[in-house]
């Protein structure tokens, strides 16, 4: 498989534009195609997943929607929108010996992607690669197993129709986890890894990769309101960073409360989260607010232990902190944050400002919610992953994250003296 991709990205990176943008559009259409091979094999994925007791968060990200398969299809056509990152020139000038230099953007090459669940990351993978002329092995979870390989049968299907090479989106369908430390030990054949998934996940990436990683997925999520905040613009950004999706990533998982708004905001961010099923797990001044408050559904609401806080929940519950400074916020945020996307609800600009220069997270957010921390709705088309590092992408890893380049050197016959 790896001898394969090797040959097939080389093929697919010197393909036009138009070629690519065409598999792309064939993604989509084969996507919005009426499928009974596909619902088959989710409904029996979601089968075993339930025999298996997964958890209502991986349930949710294992399951394919009519709505998500027509966001997964509007992917692949966004993408293809998206101006090809490939042979683009950059820094382009003459030296003064008259030797013209550039640097040329190129694929990184062959990319292994590891991930749990969550299917549309199958096509979203699939896109992005065949965008940027990059060749791709994946392995996904073997709870979606019979859903990826259908996916990844009709991207490989959209490229043989568009004259591209097939062996450039290959998926692992065999689930013995031995495969995976087979797969980290090809650094002859792959350039990089991406582990998308849990802490398990990463310790075993971390323990067998021989080539360069690029770790995601892991969101611990913070939003700070601010003693000048707007209290009820703040209920409805936490509102929606909690609830809207609360099985990914940039979901909210601690909101950090100014002291002085802890009357004014807590019990109103409570009663609005409660009521969508939200259970709080409360530090002592926000517990006993809300404590005090006895028409309020106090069965919602839960001591918070040290556990509680640096915890991704990816479900329907939060943390909460009464702290008294902007300073006390963002140590809080250094000590517990993933580094993922991390947010400050306020009317101060200087403190807006100072969170923003202080917060170290791949994403820092100024009233707005964690949520939008994702590739299309950054204007990107798609991620194959939210990176939380520092080298070489971070944040939502699109079409320019998937890209390196290489020196083009034009001389009339030079000689170095």
């Amino acid at each position: 498989m790896g001898a394969r991709a090797r040959t097939a990205g080389r093929q697919l990176s010197l393909l036009p534009t138009a070629t690519r943008n065409a598999a792309l559009e064939g993604m989509a259409q084969a996507l919005e195609a009426p499928n009974a091979a596909l619902r088959a094999a989710n409904e029996a994925d979601l089968a075993d997943a339930r025999a298996a007791a997964l958890t209502p968060a991986l349930l949710d990200r294992l399951t394919l929607t009519p709505k998500r398969i027509a966001g997964m299809a509007a992917g692949c056509r966004e993408v293809a929108a998206i101006p090809d990152p490939l042979n683009e020139l950059m820094d382009a000038r003459t030296l003064p010996n008259g030797l013209r230099i550039a640097k040329r953007r190129v694929p990184l090459g062959v990319l292994g992607v590891i991930f749990e669940s969550r299917p549309n990351v199958t096509a979203e993978i699939g896109a992005l690669c065949v965008k940027t002329g990059n060749a791709v092995i994946m392995r996904g979870g073997k709870e979606s197993l019979r859903t990826n390989t259908v996916l990844v049968e009709l991207i490989r299907g959209a490229l043989v129709e568009c004259g591209a090479p097939a062996d450039a989106v290959q998926l692992i369908t065999d689930t013995d986890r031995a495969l995976v430390a087979e797969l980290l030990a090809m650094d002859d054949v792959l350039d990089l890894v991406i582990p998308r998934g849990g802490s398990g996940l990463q310790a075993m990436v971390r323990e067998h990769a021989r080539m360069p990683v690029i770790y995601g997925g892991i969101g611990v999520c913070h939003l700070f309101v601010d003693a000048t905040a707007d209290v009820a613009k703040s209920v409805e950004i936490v509102h929606n960073a909690k609830t809207q999706a609360p099985s990914v990533c940039n979901a909210l998982d601690t909101i950090l409360v100014h002291r002085a708004v802890l009357d004014a905001f807590v019990p109103l961010a409570a009663a609005r989260l409660a009521a969508d099923g939200v259970t709080l797990y409360c530090d002592p001044p926000s517990l006993a607010t809300l404590r005090a408050r006895p028409k309020l559904p106090q069965d919602r609401f839960q001591p918070a232990g040290p556990e509680h806080f640096g915890l991704e929940f990816l479900s329907l519950a939060l943390s909460v902190k009464v702290v008294d400074s902007l300073d006390e916020a963002i140590a809080h945020i250094a000590r517990y944050s993933t580094n993922h996307s991390d947010g400050i609800l306020t009317n101060d600009y200087a403190n807006a400002t100072t969170f923003c220069d202080r917060v170290d997270s791949a994403a820092v957010y100024v009233n707005a919610s964690t949520r939008f921390t994702d590739g299309g709705q950054f204007g990107l088309g798609a991620e194959v992953a939210i990176s939380t590092q520092r080298l070489h992408a971070r944040g939502p890893m699109a079409t320019q994250e998937l890209t390196t380049y290489k020196w083009i050197v034009q001389g009339d016959w030079h000689v170095r003296s």
